[in-house]
């Protein structure tokens, strides 16, 4: 994926790919090195980039999106039927293919995850966007007494149409096939058949499907170009989600098929007057290339609500959006002001998330903030912290306000992390985002000399075995009525208490459950594709392991999928036939779906939390950041 170029619409380079004869698919992926290692000069909404001392290809992007494949043009001889159109629209990164009519106020922010950004999740969910109407793909037309999905009222079931099923059939087996070939052999050409069938999947009125596969198209994008935000992790869950949801829409009835179909655009309600605090404010950089600022406020009753200026870009976008004036009514606030500060909001709207709207109506002016030991930001520390990671767990917010004290510093295959007690819980605080133009990593490491600090932190739960989070904001070492932003502050030796040493260094403790034997082989398949599990089945010793662990279960669902992976049939001849990508893409998904939800079970358990029904890729239920009450 080149930043250089505009964004292209999915339907745009599924068409371009699609028009290739075989013998230029076959060397689209070297087209596309070659295209995003040259230079791109951006005129207006027009981007030309030399393929060679004679040649151009150049991008019409009005608005910033390229959204017709005229809008491509090359001067080659070939064109218009030549590789360097569909090349330039493959390295490009991947445009929301939100419907015409969409004003600037309604465009959804990208989707960012918690572990592959440093924002909140949810600032937008994939394929959501602020809505006048708030219907879903799947509402009943009261004219016609059927629902968009085509329900019949008669009988009053809903039922996905034909063209949905066939939609999310498509859906299935291009994400079985980027499956199938792992992130190393998903070229553009498969990538372009995923796209396609989001693009279908969209005009079947499966919204949800379509969002899902396209974010999966930008994170093997990330993946193939070694992009420094790129996290295995996401990848897997967004594979396990687009599999998930296309594999259920077609046996889906009712309220279920309506959650699984989506919304195109994001409904946002009318919220009258509010007084929000200023929280924190953390940097947005994604491995999908955006980046900008959210800023997180709450009101008196610790409803959280959040402010965000998302938009594509790299560092630079991240570190200087903090600095620029929120965009809701005539504010002057920037960012990091708002952290601190307050904002009176009148004609408020808000996203199902929290985000605020930014529409025409809405006004806002500075306000009072409150400090985090005061009255109403105090609250969010007096919940009990296994009753905030049981919210997180149950498709809650996944903020956790918590106070710990600073104990030493844990080395990881990953880095080294902070140590901390927390009501007597060991907790694990991880940087939030490796990347060296954020001060994350830099922050933590002079943290872990303030040894003996017991200060309050805003942090973001990462499901696991061991309780560990992401250090989002922390109060500071040595003023209490200040707070730090960790992913856009830079602390200083300055700001930590005098007579500070550096903290203890711990390896850290082998898990207790050897759940990891079957996640390693889930992400493996994910980075390798199916022939790395084919190859590579280590014999009875991982699965004997697991069941001397009592889990039975994640054994059988390993040996399921070295069996599904290795499984390839021959013909009357002898001859191999092609490999079965269905049966092991649900081996796969069957794994990937254990696997979280064992984990959601041991992160509850080792946090003291009560166990609740853990949301599983594909089920529509994902972390919001409004928390129930």
């Amino acid at each position: 994926m080149s930043p250089d170029l505009p964004l292209v619409v999915p339907s745009v380079t599924a068409e371009l790919v699609g028009a290739l004869p075989p013998r230029l698919r076959k060397r689209l992926d070297a087209g596309v090195a070659k295209l995003a290692a040259r230079p791109a000069v951006r005129d207006g909404d027009t981007v030309r980039v030399a393929v060679d001392d004679e040649t151009d290809v150049v991008l019409h992007a009005p608005g910033g999106t390229v959204t017709s494949a005229d809008a491509i043009r090359c001067g080659c001889l070939l064109a218009p039927d030549c590789l360097h159109r569909a090349a330039a629209a493959s390295a490009a990164p991947i445009a929301d293919d939100t419907p015409d009519g969409a004003t600037d106020a309604d465009q959804a922010q990208p989707a960012t995850d918690s572990t592959d950004t440093t924002t909140a999740p949810d600032v937008a969910t994939a394929g959501d966007s602020n809505s006048d109407t708030g219907t879903t793909a799947g509402d009943s037309n009261s004219d016609t007494g059927t629902t968009a999905g085509g329900a019949n009222s008669d009988t009053g079931t809903d039922t996905a149409t034909p063209e949905q099923r066939t939609a999310a059939h498509a859906v299935h087996a291009a994400a079985a096939a980027v499956l199938d070939a792992g992130t190393d052999g998903a070229g553009a050409v498969l990538q372009a058949e995923l796209l396609r069938a989001a693009h279908a999947a969209r005009l079947a009125g499966l919204p949800r499907a379509s969002a899902a596969a396209v974010s999966v198209v930008t994170r093997v994008h990330a993946a193939r170009a070694a992009a420094a935000g790129h996290r295995l992790a996401e990848l897997a869950g967004a594979l396990a989600g687009v599999l998930g949801v296309a594999h259920r829409v077609p046996r889906a009835t009712g309220p279920d098929l309506a959650e699984l179909r989506g919304t195109v655009r994001q409904p946002y309600r009318p919220d009258g007057s509010l007084r929000l605090y200023g929280l924190f404010s953390e940097p947005v950089l994604t491995a999908t290339g955006y980046a900008g600022a959210v800023t997180w406020t709450a009101d008196a009753d610790g409803r959280l609500y959040t402010v965000s200026d998302v938009a594509p870009g790299g560092p630079a976008r991240a570190t200087g959006a903090a600095d620029r004036a929120v965009r809701i009514g005539d504010t002057a606030l920037t960012h990091r002001q708002l952290s601190r500060a307050g904002l009176a909001v009148s004609g408020a709207t808000v996203s199902p998330t929290g985000r605020l709207g930014t529409g025409a109506a809405v006004r806002a002016v500075r306000a009072s903030g409150a400090a985090w030991r005061a009255e109403p930001l105090d609250r969010l520390w007096a919940v009990p912290v296994g009753d905030q990671v049981a919210r997180a767990l149950d498709g809650g917010q996944d903020l956790l306000f918590l106070e710990v004290t600073l104990t030493g510093t844990l080395r990881e295959t990953a880095g080294d992390c902070l140590l901390a007690d927390c009501a007597g819980v060991p907790v694990r605080l991880a940087t939030a985002h490796d990347d060296p133009a954020l001060p994350y990593r830099d922050n933590l490491r002079l943290l872990a000399a303030a040894r003996g600090s017991r200060l309050r932190i805003v942090a973001r739960l990462v499901p696991g075995p061991f309780p560990r989070a992401l250090l989002l904001a922390a109060e500071h070492p040595v003023d209490p009525a200040a707070r730090v932003d960790l992913g856009l502050d830079w602390l200083q030796h300055a700001d930590l208490p005098t007579g500070t040493v550096p903290a203890p260094l711990v390896a850290a403790a082998g898990e207790e459950a050897p759940l990891h034997l079957l996640r390693r082989r889930v992400h493996q398949a994910v980075a390798g594709g199916r022939r790395v599990l084919a190859f590579s089945r280590s014999g009875p010793g991982d699965g004997t392991r697991l069941r001397r662990a009592g889990l039975a279960t994640a054994a059988d669902l390993l040996d399921g999928l070295h069996g599904a992976a290795a499984d390839r049939s021959r013909d009357a001849f002898g001859r191999l036939l092609p490999a079965d990508t269905d049966r092991f893409a649900r081996a796969w998904l069957a794994a990937a779906l254990y696997t979280d939800a064992a984990e959601r079970a041991l992160c509850a358990d080792a946090w003291g939390a009560t166990a609740a029904a853990a949301p599983s890729p594909g089920s529509g239920r994902g972390p919001g950041l409004v928390p129930r009450r």
